[in-house]
Protein backbone atom coordinates (compact mmCIF):
# COMPACT_ATOMS: atom_id res chain seq x y z
CA UNK A 1 0.00 0.00 0.00
CA UNK A 2 0.85 3.29 -0.87
CA UNK A 3 0.96 5.63 2.46
CA UNK A 4 -1.12 8.36 1.26
CA UNK A 5 -4.12 10.62 3.35
CA UNK A 6 -7.45 9.04 1.40
CA UNK A 7 -8.64 12.51 2.18
CA UNK A 8 -5.68 14.73 0.27
CA UNK A 9 -4.16 17.88 1.74
CA UNK A 10 -4.85 20.11 -1.33
CA UNK A 11 -4.77 23.82 -0.16
CA UNK A 12 -3.97 23.29 3.32
CA UNK A 13 -0.77 25.54 4.09
CA UNK A 14 1.77 23.48 5.02
CA UNK A 15 5.88 24.28 5.63
CA UNK A 16 5.77 27.79 4.47
CA UNK A 17 9.04 28.81 4.59
CA UNK A 18 10.05 25.83 3.24
CA UNK A 19 7.88 27.12 -0.03
CA UNK A 20 9.48 30.08 -0.03
CA UNK A 21 13.05 28.53 -0.15
CA UNK A 22 12.15 26.35 -3.33
CA UNK A 23 10.96 28.96 -5.37
CA UNK A 24 13.91 30.92 -4.01
CA UNK A 25 15.94 28.40 -5.20
CA UNK A 26 14.22 28.65 -8.72
CA UNK A 27 16.30 31.54 -9.61
CA UNK A 28 19.49 31.07 -6.89
CA UNK A 29 21.60 30.45 -10.42
CA UNK A 30 20.47 33.64 -11.79
CA UNK A 31 21.39 35.52 -8.78
CA UNK A 32 24.51 33.58 -8.12
CA UNK A 33 26.19 34.32 -11.84
CA UNK A 34 24.51 37.53 -11.32
CA UNK A 35 27.88 38.44 -8.71
CA UNK A 36 30.12 35.91 -10.21
CA UNK A 37 30.02 37.56 -13.67
CA UNK A 38 32.86 39.71 -12.57
CA UNK A 39 35.11 39.18 -15.96
CA UNK A 40 32.95 38.31 -19.60
CA UNK A 41 34.84 35.31 -19.54
CA UNK A 42 32.89 33.49 -16.24
CA UNK A 43 29.65 35.38 -17.21
CA UNK A 44 30.06 33.79 -20.70
CA UNK A 45 31.05 30.65 -19.63
CA UNK A 46 28.42 30.36 -16.86
CA UNK A 47 25.65 31.57 -19.70
CA UNK A 48 26.86 28.97 -22.00
CA UNK A 49 26.61 25.90 -19.04
CA UNK A 50 22.58 26.42 -19.23
CA UNK A 51 20.90 23.95 -21.43
CA UNK A 52 17.82 24.40 -22.75
CA UNK A 53 14.76 23.23 -24.53
CA UNK A 54 12.17 24.51 -27.16
CA UNK A 55 9.29 23.24 -25.83
CA UNK A 56 6.88 25.82 -27.70
CA UNK A 57 8.26 25.13 -31.18
CA UNK A 58 7.58 21.42 -30.03
CA UNK A 59 4.24 21.31 -28.41
CA UNK A 60 2.76 24.39 -30.74
CA UNK A 61 -0.95 25.73 -30.27
CA UNK A 62 -2.41 22.49 -28.98
CA UNK A 63 -1.91 23.30 -25.22
CA UNK A 64 -3.87 25.32 -22.65
CA UNK A 65 -4.21 28.67 -22.65
CA UNK A 66 -1.38 31.53 -21.92
CA UNK A 67 -2.24 33.43 -18.64
CA UNK A 68 -3.58 37.30 -19.45
CA UNK A 69 -0.43 39.95 -19.14
CA UNK A 70 -0.19 41.66 -16.24
CA UNK A 71 1.62 45.15 -16.44
CA UNK A 72 3.88 46.04 -13.62
CA UNK A 73 2.85 48.28 -10.70
CA UNK A 74 5.63 49.99 -11.50
CA UNK A 75 5.33 50.59 -15.27
CA UNK A 76 4.89 54.35 -14.83
CA UNK A 77 8.19 54.58 -12.99
CA UNK A 78 10.47 51.72 -14.31
CA UNK A 79 12.24 52.02 -18.19
CA UNK A 80 11.80 48.49 -18.13
CA UNK A 81 8.91 47.24 -15.94
CA UNK A 82 9.51 43.57 -14.55
CA UNK A 83 6.78 41.10 -15.44
CA UNK A 84 4.32 40.67 -13.19
CA UNK A 85 1.44 38.61 -14.44
CA UNK A 86 0.83 34.99 -13.07
CA UNK A 87 3.19 32.28 -13.46
CA UNK A 88 3.53 28.72 -13.93
CA UNK A 89 6.83 26.54 -13.89
CA UNK A 90 7.26 22.78 -13.50
CA UNK A 91 10.37 21.81 -11.82
CA UNK A 92 11.81 18.61 -12.35
CA UNK A 93 14.31 16.35 -10.26
CA UNK A 94 15.77 13.72 -12.86
CA UNK A 95 17.43 10.51 -12.29
CA UNK A 96 19.26 10.89 -15.77
CA UNK A 97 21.73 7.92 -15.80
CA UNK A 98 23.64 9.99 -19.03
CA UNK A 99 27.02 10.48 -18.47
CA UNK A 100 30.02 9.09 -16.13
CA UNK A 101 29.15 11.15 -12.73
CA UNK A 102 24.96 10.48 -13.09
CA UNK A 103 25.45 7.03 -13.95
CA UNK A 104 28.00 6.57 -10.83
CA UNK A 105 25.81 8.48 -8.63
CA UNK A 106 22.10 7.26 -9.74
CA UNK A 107 23.98 3.52 -9.36
CA UNK A 108 21.76 1.84 -12.24
CA UNK A 109 21.83 1.58 -16.01
CA UNK A 110 23.93 4.22 -17.98
CA UNK A 111 20.59 4.83 -20.49
CA UNK A 112 17.01 5.80 -19.67
CA UNK A 113 16.26 8.80 -17.34
CA UNK A 114 12.81 9.39 -15.27
CA UNK A 115 11.23 13.07 -13.38
CA UNK A 116 12.41 11.44 -9.77
CA UNK A 117 10.69 15.04 -8.37
CA UNK A 118 8.11 16.84 -10.25
CA UNK A 119 6.36 20.26 -8.81
CA UNK A 120 4.00 22.74 -10.22
CA UNK A 121 5.49 26.34 -8.96
CA UNK A 122 2.37 28.55 -9.44
CA UNK A 123 2.86 32.47 -8.42
CA UNK A 124 -0.15 34.88 -8.87
CA UNK A 125 -1.07 37.75 -10.56
CA UNK A 126 1.06 40.01 -8.76
CA UNK A 127 4.00 37.77 -7.69
CA UNK A 128 3.05 37.92 -4.32
CA UNK A 129 1.76 34.19 -3.79
CA UNK A 130 2.95 31.07 -4.92
CA UNK A 131 1.41 27.79 -4.29
CA UNK A 132 4.16 24.33 -4.88
CA UNK A 133 2.11 21.58 -5.82
CA UNK A 134 4.01 17.96 -5.80
CA UNK A 135 3.10 15.50 -8.10
CA UNK A 136 3.94 12.20 -6.90
CA UNK A 137 5.77 9.92 -9.49
CA UNK A 138 3.69 6.81 -8.78
CA UNK A 139 0.67 8.80 -10.36
CA UNK A 140 -1.47 6.16 -13.05
CA UNK A 141 -2.12 9.24 -15.85
CA UNK A 142 -2.94 8.98 -19.36
CA UNK A 143 0.19 9.81 -20.84
CA UNK A 144 -0.54 11.98 -23.94
CA UNK A 145 1.10 11.72 -27.37
CA UNK A 146 3.75 13.35 -27.51
CA UNK A 147 6.23 14.81 -30.75
CA UNK A 148 9.68 12.89 -30.71
CA UNK A 149 13.03 14.89 -31.22
CA UNK A 150 13.61 12.28 -34.29
CA UNK A 151 10.28 12.67 -35.95
CA UNK A 152 7.09 11.20 -34.97
CA UNK A 153 4.93 10.82 -31.82
CA UNK A 154 4.56 8.16 -28.80
CA UNK A 155 1.61 6.68 -28.70
CA UNK A 156 -1.24 7.39 -25.99
CA UNK A 157 -0.52 5.31 -23.09
CA UNK A 158 -3.04 4.41 -20.83
CA UNK A 159 -2.77 3.98 -17.22
CA UNK A 160 0.70 5.03 -17.28
CA UNK A 161 3.37 6.02 -14.19
CA UNK A 162 3.48 9.59 -14.31
CA UNK A 163 7.25 9.72 -14.70
CA UNK A 164 7.27 7.33 -17.41
CA UNK A 165 6.67 10.66 -19.57
CA UNK A 166 9.88 11.77 -19.18
CA UNK A 167 11.30 8.62 -19.73
CA UNK A 168 9.69 8.40 -23.39
CA UNK A 169 9.83 11.71 -24.65
CA UNK A 170 11.94 13.98 -22.22
CA UNK A 171 10.67 17.20 -21.14
CA UNK A 172 8.56 18.19 -23.40
CA UNK A 173 6.73 14.86 -23.41
CA UNK A 174 6.49 16.07 -19.12
CA UNK A 175 5.19 19.06 -20.09
CA UNK A 176 2.19 18.03 -22.34
CA UNK A 177 1.30 14.77 -19.75
CA UNK A 178 1.32 17.16 -16.99
CA UNK A 179 -0.83 20.39 -19.17
CA UNK A 180 -2.96 17.36 -20.24
CA UNK A 181 -4.06 16.25 -16.70
CA UNK A 182 -4.01 20.13 -15.01
CA UNK A 183 -5.05 22.36 -17.80
CA UNK A 184 -2.94 24.21 -16.43
CA UNK A 185 -0.13 25.70 -19.19
CA UNK A 186 3.43 25.81 -17.73
CA UNK A 187 5.03 28.53 -18.76
CA UNK A 188 8.61 27.57 -18.11
CA UNK A 189 10.95 24.46 -17.40
CA UNK A 190 13.51 23.85 -14.93
CA UNK A 191 15.38 20.64 -14.60
CA UNK A 192 18.44 19.27 -12.65
CA UNK A 193 20.24 16.27 -12.52
CA UNK A 194 21.91 14.06 -10.04
CA UNK A 195 25.77 15.08 -10.47
CA UNK A 196 24.53 18.76 -10.37
CA UNK A 197 22.49 18.66 -7.42
CA UNK A 198 25.81 16.58 -5.55
CA UNK A 199 27.75 19.40 -6.63
CA UNK A 200 25.78 21.69 -5.06
CA UNK A 201 25.94 20.23 -2.30
CA UNK A 202 30.10 19.78 -2.12
CA UNK A 203 30.65 23.11 -3.06
CA UNK A 204 28.45 24.16 -0.20
CA UNK A 205 30.12 22.32 2.21
CA UNK A 206 27.80 19.80 2.77
CA UNK A 207 24.42 20.13 4.08
CA UNK A 208 23.04 19.65 7.50
CA UNK A 209 19.58 17.70 7.89
CA UNK A 210 17.94 16.27 11.23
CA UNK A 211 16.82 12.17 10.84
CA UNK A 212 13.79 11.36 12.15
CA UNK A 213 14.61 7.43 12.47
CA UNK A 214 17.42 4.78 10.96
CA UNK A 215 17.61 4.62 7.66
CA UNK A 216 18.92 1.11 5.61
CA UNK A 217 17.61 1.45 1.95
CA UNK A 218 20.11 -0.92 -0.32
CA UNK A 219 18.51 0.78 -3.65
CA UNK A 220 19.73 4.11 -2.83
CA UNK A 221 22.88 2.89 -1.03
CA UNK A 222 22.05 4.52 1.90
CA UNK A 223 22.77 3.66 5.80
CA UNK A 224 22.03 6.38 8.40
CA UNK A 225 21.42 6.84 11.90
CA UNK A 226 18.41 8.95 13.09
CA UNK A 227 20.18 11.98 14.39
CA UNK A 228 21.11 15.32 12.83
CA UNK A 229 23.75 14.80 10.03
CA UNK A 230 26.28 16.48 8.01
CA UNK A 231 26.02 15.12 4.53
CA UNK A 232 27.78 15.37 2.00
CA UNK A 233 26.79 15.55 -2.50
CA UNK A 234 26.28 11.67 -2.55
CA UNK A 235 24.69 11.15 0.62
CA UNK A 236 22.36 13.76 0.21
CA UNK A 237 21.44 12.80 -3.72
CA UNK A 238 20.30 9.31 -1.88
CA UNK A 239 18.45 10.65 0.81
CA UNK A 240 16.50 12.36 -1.83
CA UNK A 241 15.79 9.32 -3.84
CA UNK A 242 15.30 6.90 -0.91
CA UNK A 243 11.68 5.46 -0.86
CA UNK A 244 12.36 1.89 0.91
CA UNK A 245 14.41 2.35 4.18
CA UNK A 246 11.59 4.93 5.62
CA UNK A 247 7.82 4.18 6.70
CA UNK A 248 6.25 2.00 4.22
CA UNK A 249 8.04 2.55 1.42
CA UNK A 250 5.99 5.14 -0.33
CA UNK A 251 6.47 7.86 -2.86
CA UNK A 252 4.62 10.14 -0.68
CA UNK A 253 6.88 9.22 1.94
CA UNK A 254 9.79 10.53 -0.62
CA UNK A 255 8.31 13.67 -0.66
CA UNK A 256 8.66 14.12 2.59
CA UNK A 257 12.25 13.71 3.03
CA UNK A 258 12.79 16.05 -0.29
CA UNK A 259 10.80 18.58 0.85
CA UNK A 260 13.32 18.27 4.26
CA UNK A 261 16.48 18.25 2.48
CA UNK A 262 15.52 20.91 0.29
CA UNK A 263 14.41 22.94 2.87
CA UNK A 264 18.01 22.18 4.69
CA UNK A 265 20.07 22.64 1.68
CA UNK A 266 18.63 26.51 0.91
CA UNK A 267 18.96 27.51 4.81
CA UNK A 268 22.34 26.44 3.72
CA UNK A 269 22.62 28.83 1.00
CA UNK A 270 21.21 31.26 2.77
CA UNK A 271 23.40 31.23 5.79
CA UNK A 272 26.39 31.03 3.73
CA UNK A 273 27.90 34.40 2.77
CA UNK A 274 28.77 33.35 -0.98
CA UNK A 275 29.57 37.04 -1.90
CA UNK A 276 32.55 37.58 0.21
CA UNK A 277 34.04 34.41 -1.59
CA UNK A 278 33.83 34.97 -4.55
CA UNK A 279 36.06 31.55 -5.00
CA UNK A 280 33.18 29.52 -3.69
CA UNK A 281 30.37 31.80 -5.22
CA UNK A 282 31.56 30.68 -8.55
CA UNK A 283 31.67 26.98 -7.43
CA UNK A 284 28.10 27.37 -6.76
CA UNK A 285 27.46 29.00 -9.99
CA UNK A 286 29.08 26.59 -12.02
CA UNK A 287 27.43 23.37 -10.40
CA UNK A 288 24.12 25.17 -10.48
CA UNK A 289 24.38 25.79 -14.23
CA UNK A 290 25.98 22.70 -15.28
CA UNK A 291 23.39 20.89 -14.41
CA UNK A 292 20.30 22.96 -15.41
CA UNK A 293 17.88 22.74 -18.46
CA UNK A 294 15.40 25.06 -18.74
CA UNK A 295 12.86 26.08 -21.59
CA UNK A 296 14.01 28.78 -23.96
CA UNK A 297 12.50 31.28 -22.25
CA UNK A 298 15.02 30.96 -19.13
CA UNK A 299 18.16 29.82 -20.96
CA UNK A 300 20.01 32.94 -20.26
CA UNK A 301 21.67 34.36 -17.03
CA UNK A 302 19.75 37.79 -17.38
CA UNK A 303 16.42 36.24 -17.84
CA UNK A 304 16.54 33.91 -14.33
CA UNK A 305 17.91 37.20 -12.60
CA UNK A 306 14.77 39.05 -14.21
CA UNK A 307 12.74 36.08 -12.85
CA UNK A 308 14.68 36.47 -9.69
CA UNK A 309 13.59 40.16 -9.16
CA UNK A 310 10.51 39.37 -9.76
CA UNK A 311 9.71 37.73 -7.42
CA UNK A 312 11.19 39.68 -4.67
CA UNK A 313 7.83 40.74 -3.33
CA UNK A 314 6.99 37.14 -2.08
CA UNK A 315 7.05 36.57 1.63
CA UNK A 316 6.52 33.05 3.66
CA UNK A 317 3.36 33.98 4.99
CA UNK A 318 1.78 34.40 1.14
CA UNK A 319 3.42 30.79 0.09
CA UNK A 320 1.74 27.43 0.68
CA UNK A 321 2.80 23.63 -0.39
CA UNK A 322 0.75 21.05 -0.84
CA UNK A 323 0.17 17.51 -2.80
CA UNK A 324 -1.39 16.58 -5.69
CA UNK A 325 -4.84 14.50 -3.75
CA UNK A 326 -4.77 10.96 -4.39
CA UNK A 327 -6.41 7.60 -4.00
CA UNK A 328 -5.12 3.94 -4.19
CA UNK A 329 -5.52 2.90 -7.31
CA UNK A 330 -8.11 0.78 -8.38
CA UNK A 331 -5.47 -1.74 -10.45
CA UNK A 332 -2.80 -1.47 -8.48
CA UNK A 333 -2.10 -1.21 -4.84
CA UNK A 334 1.07 -0.51 -5.44
CA UNK A 335 0.31 3.09 -7.10
CA UNK A 336 -2.13 6.14 -6.98
CA UNK A 337 -4.71 8.18 -8.90
CA UNK A 338 -5.63 11.85 -8.62
CA UNK A 339 -8.72 11.48 -6.06
CA UNK A 340 -11.07 13.50 -7.67
CA UNK A 341 -12.72 15.83 -7.70
CA UNK A 342 -10.29 17.17 -5.01
CA UNK A 343 -7.46 17.13 -7.56
CA UNK A 344 -9.40 19.00 -10.22
CA UNK A 345 -10.41 21.72 -8.01
CA UNK A 346 -6.93 22.60 -6.79
CA UNK A 347 -5.52 22.58 -10.76
CA UNK A 348 -8.72 25.31 -11.44
CA UNK A 349 -7.34 27.56 -8.57
CA UNK A 350 -4.26 28.02 -10.24
CA UNK A 351 -5.45 29.09 -13.95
Amino acid sequence: MTGHDENGDAGRPRGRRSTTLKIAGLTLAGLLVLGAGTTGWAYWHLDNNIKSVDIDNALGDDRPPKAVPTPSADASTEASPLPAGALNILVLGSDSRSGKENKALGGGSSSGARSDTAMVVHIDAGRTKATVVSIPRDTLVTRPSCPLTSGGSTAVAYNSMFNSAYSVGGAVCAVKTVESITHVRMDHYVEIDFSGFAKLVNALGGVTVTIDQDIDDHDSHLQLKAGTRLLDGKQALALARTRHGIGDGSDLGRIGLQQKLVTALLEQISSTNLFTDPGRLYTVAEAVTSSLTTDTGLDSLSELVELGRSLKGLSADDVKTVMMPVVTAPSDHNRVVAKEPAASRLWKSLR
